[in-house]
């Protein structure tokens, strides 16, 4: 019975430092990203030096399973050895590093569902050696994590990749429904999209969602990237609460997951947000939606489909993904929190000390 105790603490270890390195890595390898190249893009014409900085930022993103491995391993307390060969068995797993006719070509952040399952098995191979390896540690640990983790990883890497391409044919059949239920459902999905290991990006890409269900879409991630903010503000940093609609509200990811029923209000505010977007035709694009209010995209995509900035567009875009969010955040966390307390607001503490 204690042996069993101990297994299931192991495995709730492993799976929670999973996570929470992972959206560490996610906010430290997209951040820079997410801040910079909207503004950058804007400014090329009269600061070329811009696209040198863009293309560091857009390097920092590829490079995304390599840091949360290492934020993985750092929260395991591993060695040094150990979480880098962590690191290197969650490139192979990733799946964003091809081998092309010069070398390598590498895009984009990889599969992150993949990439924790890579992580996952090469942390408890670590745990299963312990130290019998002894003087050849050195040796053996990155040869077989690589080898064994990574090599499982690009195995899954398939199936799992698979998995997610189904999911994105289930949320294009939304995209055909009525404009205010599409608009609803639509928000609610891509929130809960957001705050999970799947990628919003890589679903709104293959799906080629496009203008009012793009909308509807990015403004659900909106919504849950305020309201998260506004949920743990008492217990975090500025810069934490910021990150989570500045950055990506995946940073809550673990604590989510470990407690299900904080979703609820959060669907709450993407299907009202979502709804009114559908409402107020909000356009989008492919690239906008999987993005929310993270370097203006959203905003910026909804302007540029209204066709003509004028003081009421403007109105429009700052009351949809600023003020809106806010106010459905400070209400839902007033009702949930205060009155029925369903959650406390400890639930969504971060801590990146």
């Amino acid at each position: 019975m204690e042996q069993t105790k101990v297994k299931k603490s192991i495995s709730k270890e492993v799976v929670m430092n999973t996570l929470n390195g992972l959206s560490i890595g996610i906010i430290v390898a997209l951040v820079p990203s997410a801040l910079l190249n909207q503004l950058l893009t804007a400014l090329l014409p009269v600061f070329p030096a811009g696209g040198t900085i863009m293309a560091m930022t857009n390097a920092a993103m590829t490079l995304l399973p390599a840091v949360s491995a290492v934020c993985v391993g750092m929260l395991a307390k591993f060695s040094p050895i150990q979480t880098t060969s962590i690191a290197l068995a969650a490139v192979m797993g990733a799946g964003n590093f091809k081998v092309g006719t010069n070398g390598f070509n590498v895009s984009g952040t990889g599969d992150v569902i993949n990439i924790a399952i890579t992580i996952m098995i090469g942390y408890a191979l670590i745990l299963l050696l312990g130290k019998r390896l002894k003087a050849y540690t050195i040796l053996l640990i990155p040869t077989l994590v690589l080898v064994i983790a990574g090599g499982i990883g690009t195995l899954t890497l398939g199936p799992v990749s698979g998995i997610t391409k189904l999911l994105g044919i289930g949320v294009m059949q939304l995209t055909s429904l009525q404009p205010l239920v599409m608009g609803v459902l639509l928000g609610i999905v891509f929130a809960l999209l957001i705050i999970s290991p799947i990628s919003s990006v890589g679903i709104a890409a293959a799906i080629s969602i496009h203008g009012v269900a793009a909308g509807s879409a990015n403004l659900g991630i909106v919504a849950a990237g305020f309201a998260l903010a506004i949920y743990g503000w008492k217990v975090n940093s500025v810069g934490t609460s910021l990150a989570h609609f500045l950055g990506s509200p995946k940073m809550q990811m673990a604590n989510i997951m470990s407690r299900p029923k904080l979703i609820v209000p959060i669907m709450i505010n993407a299907g009202i947000l979502g709804g009114l977007g559908a409402v107020l035709n909000i356009q989008g694009t492919a690239m906008s939606a999987g993005f929310g209010f993270s370097g203006l995209i959203g905003p910026i995509a909804a302007l540029n489909g209204i066709g003509q900035v004028t003081a009421g567009s403007l109105i429009l875009v700052t009351l949809m993904f600023f003020v809106l969010p806010i106010g459905l955040g400070l209400v839902s966390d007033y009702v949930f929190a205060n009155k029925l307390h369903f959650y406390e607001n400890s639930d969504f503490e971060l801590n990146y000390a």
